[in-house]
């Protein structure tokens, strides 16, 4: 009769460990599967692993296999994807903004296409915040950390920060628009800033909804904060709310692929 031989899982072929551990998620396989043997901590630290991840949730498209040099920060990145500005819809009302200017009648929500506007090309968008006669201007901090992003990361890797911003007139006044994005250190330094030319729209202009882009890279080593303002007023010095309006803000750090 032969004798029943005790398998353990360090037995498995490496392509089924790989096959099983990537099932796991980023956290587990790095904290705890990597300190459970050499085995298993050289196939945690396998490309077709993290590749095998990319693959199963949706973040691998061929055409990337010689542009990643890095697959288990790819996927770490992919998977921490998502907009790092809060509330940018107005749908919680004023909730994360700080008002750092609130003038003439204040910040005020309305919803779309609002008085002399347009609708926005994204249906989901349903409010937006507008401005009155007065500087209005509002910011967030996002603090790299606290999102997930690890200064390691953020200084090895430098991965691509991208910012975007919707900003319209109503069609009857003139106003402003201005926006400034910084990069700001431990100590809140500027490391890098954008803030193009405040964009100035006459009366009886079109209404149209128009983003602004701009993405950061090969930034300095040390970001650990992202400071977002934006604003403006109108230039009729109108009673009310006649100035910009601004919604569906976003920061989103790279990869740029997806």
């Amino acid at each position: 009769r032969r004798r029943s031989v005790m398998t353990t899982i360090c037995d498995l072929p490496e392509d089924v460990l790989v096959e099983l551990l990537s099932l796991l998620p980023a956290r587990e396989l790095i904290r705890t599967c990597r300190l459970v043997c050499t085995q298993w901590r050289y196939v945690v630290d396998l490309t077709t692993l993290w590749k095998r991840k990319c693959q199963r949730e949706g973040f691998y498209v061929q055409s990337l296999d010689r542009s990643v040099s890095d697959w288990k920060i790819f996927y770490m990145l992919c998977n921490l994807k998502r907009n790092l500005i809060k509330n940018p819809r107005a749908e919680e009302n004023f909730q994360h903004w700080k008002l750092d200017n609130n003038d003439g009648d204040k910040w005020k929500i309305e919803v779309l296409p609002g008085p002399h506007g347009k609708g926005m090309p994204d249906p989901e968008v349903q409010k937006y915040f507008v401005t009155s006669y007065g500087p209005c201007f509002k910011s967030q901090l996002i603090t790299l950390q606290k999102e997930g992003y690890w200064n390691q990361l953020m200084d090895e890797k430098r991965p691509e920060i991208v910012v975007k911003d919707w900003y319209a007139a109503r069609f009857d006044c003139g106003c402003r628009y201005e926006l400034t994005v910084r990069l700001l250190s431990e100590d809140y330094i500027v490391l890098e800033e954008f803030r193009p030319e405040p964009v100035v729209i006459e009366q009886w202009n079109d209404a149209m909804w128009r983003e602004i882009s701009h993405t950061f890279q090969n930034y300095p080593a040390g970001v650990r904060y992202i400071w977002f303002q934006h604003g403006g007023q109108d230039t009729q010095f109108w009673a009310g709310w006649y100035g910009i309006r601004v919604t569906n803000s976003s920061i989103t750090i790279g990869p740029l692929t997806l």
